[in-house]
């Protein structure tokens, strides 16, 4: 397969597993084409045409021929400097690899991850927050995000695949889409009362059950085993963590639970504050679950790869 297929099925998949609904996510791309016509052809050079089909900006090519013929492929949750030489020196070892895959963003698909977080004015506003309320916390959140972002040395690992030419692309929010309508579908379906019974949900998945023989289970961090759930938000997909705000917004949208990938302690004691139950699932247990439901319809729709995991991912077929 051509890496031009593999991205092209990634932003397709996280699309249709959106937890927006694939209205919203058109309603958004129109909106950005709107916003392009109307620019001077000046401000047209600059702007990320790759944008007008892809919404998510922390899901990229980052480096390489979108022609690249892809059989091996090496993915880790964090791909660093670190792994892109430990691919190249793979490589010269006779491991040919085609390409490598990061989960969390780096190069230009961080220096825009900010943007991202936009999803999230509509995913709140679907538990039940207006969204006049939900677009105004949101922006503020976005705001908050890309200055701590601009600080930062962002085109590190992009030079390193270029300088040693490794072909490098990121799958942020396309599968963070995925465990989060999975994990939503199936604990809708359980219909837990118990906060225990979502922790055992849990545990059935391999993912889960590989982090918890490394130290990292799921665990209930606001509640006990016996809490009762209520309403059950699965809040696992929009970039980063969403606004302090959201918590209080939640409780009085009638949410009694929420299962996270991970939270801040800031976060932690505004959910204590408002009454909510928080059952933390993991945070690269369920980055592993995100991304081993895209790679199964990868492999579904254009064939086996062979995989080399690293920095923490673990390729579990379904």
């Amino acid at each position: 397969m051509k890496l031009k297929e593999i991205y092209r099925l990634f932003v397709e998949e996280g699309i249709k597993a959106d937890p927006r609904g694939i209205d919203v996510v058109k309603l958004d791309l129109s909106k950005r084409k709107e916003e392009y016509d109307v620019l001077s052809d000046k401000k047209k050079e600059n702007y990320d045409i790759e944008s007008l089909t892809n919404p998510y900006y922390d899901s990229r090519i980052l480096y390489g021929d979108e022609n690249t013929e892809v059989k091996t492929v090496m993915v880790g949750i964090d791909i660093e400097s670190q792994e892109i030489l430990l691919a190249k020196q793979l490589t010269g070892s006779g491991i040919k690899i085609d390409l490598v895959i990061a989960h969390h963003p780096e190069g230009y698909a961080y220096s825009t991850f900010y943007a991202v977080l936009g999803m999230q004015t509509d995913i709140l506003n679907k538990q039940g927050i207006p969204i006049n309320i939900t677009e105004r916390i949101v922006s503020e959140r976005m705001k908050e995000v890309q200055r701590s972002v601009l600080a930062q040395n962002n085109e590190r690992v992009y030079d390193a695949a270029k300088l040693l030419n490794i072909t490098l692309m990121t799958a942020h929010s396309v599968a963070d889409n995925h465990v989060a309508m999975f994990l939503q579908n199936e604990i809708d379906a359980l219909k837990p009362i118990y906060l225990k019974e979502i922790i055992s949900l849990l545990n059935k998945y391999p993912e889960y059950k590989h982090a918890s023989k490394i130290g990292h289970a799921s665990f209930i961090l606001n509640g006990n085993d016996y809490s009762r759930c209520g309403k059950v938000f699965v809040d696992m997909t929009g970039g980063a963590e969403g606004p302090l705000e959201s918590f209080e917004k939640l409780e009085a949208a009638g949410v009694g639970t929420i299962v996270v990938m991970h939270l801040s302690p800031k976060s932690v004691k505004e959910a204590e504050k408002h009454h909510l139950n928080v059952v933390l699932a993991g945070h690269i247990a369920s980055d592993n679950l995100g991304l081993n439901l895209l790679f199964d319809k990868l492999e579904k729709s254009l064939g086996e790869l062979e995989f080399i995991e690293c920095s923490g991912f673990r390729r579990f077929r379904r």
